[in-house]
């Protein structure tokens, strides 16, 4: 089983339902998805009042929420699987804390979605895939307090970690198609400056396969 935790902010819910569809459609081994959404964690209360979204920092729950056992992979929701996530699930290595691809770039634009700003910092968006080795010993100090307090810097660069702990996956994993452009080989769509449901990023690179991935989740077959 594949332990699935996808980012939700009600603001753009559909972004959740379309990103799971995609997970759901290509996947060849059962999975278990979970909506990271404020509203059901109970235990947690979310004081910072800075980031775009309402999983900017609830997503490092992710070990507390598997009682800091086995592996899960977290993801934002702005995303969308184009292959099996099992292939992204059989890169996991049991020497890392967590695994993650390593952005270095610097952004185009100044602003995202509903006008939030967008700031260039280290080790920018390594925290929207991860793949969680929630019993790892350098985990257990990822509680729901910590998070409380910590600040953005702390948590989006794996502060808690040592380097070494943070594995590296291959950049089709989360690619960004808004920053990077179109790219035919990714194996996981990541718009990062705004998911195509908003107006103005309903043109952004590869967002036809957003759109499409949309019509198949209102897809009911119809009786002759």
């Amino acid at each position: 089983m594949i332990k699935v935790l996808i980012g939700y902010d009600p603001r753009e819910a559909v972004a959740y339902h379309v990103c799971a569809q995609s997970i759901i459609r290509h996947a060849a081994k059962p999975v278990a998805l979970m909506p990271l959404a404020l509203n059901a964690l109970e235990g947690y209360s979310e004081h910072h009042s800075d980031g775009s979204n309402q999983f900017i920092y609830s997503r490092f729950l992710t070990p507390h929420l598997c009682n800091y056992e086995g592996w899960a992979l977290f993801i934002d929701g702005d995303m969308l699987l184009r292959t099996d996530i099992k292939e992204l699930w059989s890169l996991r290595d049991e020497s890392k804390a967590v695994m993650c691809v390593h952005h270095d770039y610097k952004t185009k634009t100044t602003d995202k979605y509903l006008g939030s700003k967008n700031e260039d910092y280290p080790r920018k968006n390594w925290s929207s895939v991860v793949l969680w080795n929630c019993g790892h010993p350098a985990n257990k100090v990822i509680t729901p307090e910590f998070i409380e307090q910590a600040t953005g810097a702390q948590l989006h660069r794996f502060t808690w970690l040592s380097d070494d702990l943070i594995g590296e996956l291959p950049k089709e994993w989360n690619w960004l198609p808004d920053e990077f452009g179109a790219n035919p080989d990714a194996n996981l769509l990541h718009w990062t400056l705004g998911t195509p449901c908003f107006h103005e990023y309903a043109d952004a690179p590869m967002a036809e396969e957003w759109h499409r991935e949309r019509m198949l989740l209102n897809y009911s077959l119809q009786k002759n």
